[in-house]
């Protein structure tokens, strides 16, 4: 057996166990629906599926769907050059991360329910979604930059400096390499983030044409069938989006 045939093995291992993990969980999930039996306060994975599809069917849903995606996108790419910026300033200025440390603490521990009240005086609604995206990113960015720069090969930097390497050349040849794991895993962490955090604003700001603005109107209306359905697609959306830009990332 080759090692490419071993290897197809074990990914073909992982994924039935994937499939069988998500399969026991459904099956959970319908079990729980027949206990319940009734499909106003716990609807069946079947009933879900059925109304994700006839959502899935009109352009509402696809509508919505793109302007949550294309809000939170926005927000979440300004958030990772700003927050990479940032992390690569203070990464070699220490009076400058001191001087800005106490905004990235409170940006990181206020609640986001906080920031989207503040945002309803301040924002339209339909740019509170962007803006908690971008301030749910900066951190993670931030924080995942200036460590990678942190951890440059000290030996490899005194080896440049000893042959008069320029800053670009560094740059290029040690802190790039250097950050760019850091990098991936900033992002990969920072998309999931900002998706949550986005839709979520979306909820409480209920801006038209939205995916929160749907599951707030399932939620009032008790359309419970949809409201499931809505938070499949919001997981499956996240799913895709994810996975996307890793591998356009690697």
């Amino acid at each position: 057996m080759t090692i490419s045939t071993m290897a197809h093995d074990s990914k073909a291992k992982k994924m039935l166990i994937k499939a069988g993990v998500i399969l026991l969980w459904l099956l959970l999930w319908w079990l729980l629906s027949v206990i319940v039996d009734s499909e106003f306060l716990f609807p069946s994975p079947v009933s879900v599926v059925s109304r994700l599809f006839e959502l899935a069917g009109t352009a509402d849903f696809w509508k919505s769907a793109l302007f949550s995606l294309g809000r939170i996108s926005f927000g979440c790419v300004l958030g990772v050059a700003t927050g990479s910026l940032l992390g690569a300033l203070t990464a070699f200025s220490k009076p400058l991360y001191e001087f800005l440390s106490p905004l990235l603490l409170t940006v990181k521990t206020t609640p986001v329910a906080s920031f989207i009240i503040l945002l309803l005086v301040w924002v339209k609604r339909s740019g509170i979604p962007i803006v908690i995206a971008f301030l749910m990113v900066v951190p993670v960015m931030w924080s995942n930059v200036a460590q990678g720069i942190k951890n440059a090969d000290s030996e490899l930097l005194e080896a440049a400096k000893i042959f008069g390497f320029s800053r670009k050349q560094k740059l290029r040849a040690i802190y790039l390499p250097s950050v760019k794991p850091a990098f991936i895993s900033g992002c990969t962490t920072a998309i999931g983030f900002s998706w949550k955090a986005g839709i979520a604003a979306e909820v409480l700001a209920t801006p038209p044409d939205s995916v929160g603005f749907n599951l707030y109107y399932a939620k009032i209306n008790l359309e419970y069938a949809d409201l499931f359905a809505w938070t499949a697609a919001v997981i499956i959306m996240s799913f895709l989006l994810e996975k996307a830009v890793v591998r356009l990332l690697k």
